[in-house]
């Protein structure tokens, strides 16, 4: 992550912090005086946000670095890793909410009807998550930032936290004393899964894991697409962080002097870092061609 994505992801980070201090304090508020667990619960929710924030915040600083000697592929994992913890403070969120509702279940739902303000302030709070959402995710997308996107994702799981804390202060006005529990039993099972997929995306940032198909085919036809270039011997990615790593073996006339072989890998190697902006590195091998290859000549990895 360069020193502009860094100063972006940081910005959209520190905005949102603020916005989510004044949201958590409103919600929590008014969920004490209106009497709504769901809105509380909501308040909580939106307060985990906060510390996403500052793990973001933190986490974008230090994958910004360059490389050193100890990380000579720089630090941009630490923004995978920066995913795992906020998946785990969401998971953990979830489940706090969870067993709140179905303690107020087992004792016999909610005991004092929510009142109006908690009705309006999960109508205010719907509104301004989601829009921190796509003002968040909008950034993500840009910069390419694994951190940024999971913290988007925790501004969407408030905002339908919201949307569910809206229902269940409705259903007990309208007469159904345990829809405000079981609202808050809802909107568990939503940030549980969302941090499970957090989790999931992250770590597969984490390990070395292949590129999808369909870039692999584009990638390809872009490698073959160069003057000099007979067939693809290899082609091998691996993800690092929000960045990607290209190993690429490309078969040439044989006859040819090694000058005008290295023009061609050199040519492969621009071509495929101007195409595909993720890329980080690209290294390019050139074997002489064989009459028997037809065509592209594909390899799967070797194995361990």
């Amino acid at each position: 992550m360069n020193k502009t994505d860094t100063a972006v992801a940081v910005r959209v980070s520190r905005n949102t912090l603020f916005g989510n201090l004044g949201l958590s304090a409103g919600k929590l508020i008014v969920g004490l005086l209106a009497h709504s667990g769901a809105l509380v619960s909501d308040a909580v929710h939106s307060l985990s946000d906060v510390l996403a924030a500052v793990i973001v915040i933190f986490s974008v600083r230090l994958a910004g670095k360059k490389a050193d000697r100890e990380h000579p592929y720089g630090h941009e994992r630490l923004e995978c890793v920066c995913g795992v913890i906020l998946s785990v403070i969401l998971l953990i969120t979830g489940l706090l909410i969870g067993y709140r509702a179905i303690e107020t279940i087992r004792a016999g739902g909610t005991v004092e009807i929510p009142g109006l303000a908690a009705l309006i302030a999960a109508i205010v709070s719907i509104v301004v998550k989601e829009l921190m959402y796509h003002y968040t995710a909008g950034a993500a997308k840009r910069i390419r930032s694994t951190a940024l996107k999971a913290e988007a994702w925790h501004h969407r799981s408030d905002a339908l936290s919201s949307v569910g804390s809206f229902a269940g202060i409705l259903g007990a006005r309208l007469g159904l004393p345990w829809a405000d529990a079981a609202a808050s039993l809802i909107i568990c099972l939503f940030i549980v899964k969302v941090a499970v997929d957090i989790f999931r995306e992250s770590v597969t940032g984490v390990l070395d894991t292949a590129c999808d198909e369909p870039t692999q085919t584009r990638m390809r036809e872009v490698i073959l697409s160069q003057p000099g270039v007979m067939a693809v011997d290899l082609l091998n990615t691996r993800l690092f962080g929000n960045r990607m790593f290209v190993d690429v073996e490309i078969s040439a006339d044989g006859s040819q002097s090694l000058e005008s072989a290295h023009h061609i890998a050199e040519n492969v190697h621009d071509a495929i870092e101007q195409n595909f902006g993720t890329v980080k590195h690209c290294m390019v091998h050139v074997n002489p061609f064989s009459p028997e290859q037809d065509g592209e000549k594909t390899e799967d990895p070797p194995s361990d």
